[in-house]
């Protein structure tokens, strides 16, 4: 089992790397995450801020503020939903990853569904995965 996971944007304009597994698997049903990944929901996992390392293309993140403390950033070049991030509070130190941008192969025993409450009215969830409003 690797340690070190590489991820990249559409485009390749932007690549990173992890250097931990990431944690606190979810897929994410708020309105925001559906808008910004164009999706039933937004599937994330998160690092401690100092485990992401930009490789390549740092000058093409653009950065998105979507709520007073949630920063979201994306590549400036394809649009791709990269990170989101909360600048204070309890987890101000961690960043959490668009899964779908991971390009090593990971598998995760342990995942959830949140804000189900305000999932798409046209989504079905049929998995197994808890469920949190």
């Amino acid at each position: 089992m690797t340690d070190t996971f590489q991820g990249s944007c559409l485009c390749g304009a932007v690549k990173y790397q992890l250097s931990s597994r990431p944690k606190a698997l979810s897929h994410c049903h708020c309105s925001q995450c559906r808008k910004s990944h164009g999706a039933a929901f937004a599937s994330y996992g998160s690092v401690l801020r100092s485990d992401l390392r930009i490789v390549q293309g740092a000058g093409s993140l653009q950065s998105y503020r979507s709520s007073e403390s949630v920063l979201r950033q994306f590549c400036g070049q394809c649009g791709s939903s990269l990170f989101w991030s909360r600048d204070q509070g309890e987890h101000a130190d961690w960043i959490s990853i668009a899964l779908g941008t991971l390009d090593t192969p990971f598998t995760s025993n342990k995942q959830k569904h949140i804000q189900v409450a305000f999932k798409a009215t046209w989504y079905e969830i049929q998995d197994h995965w808890p469920q949190e409003p």
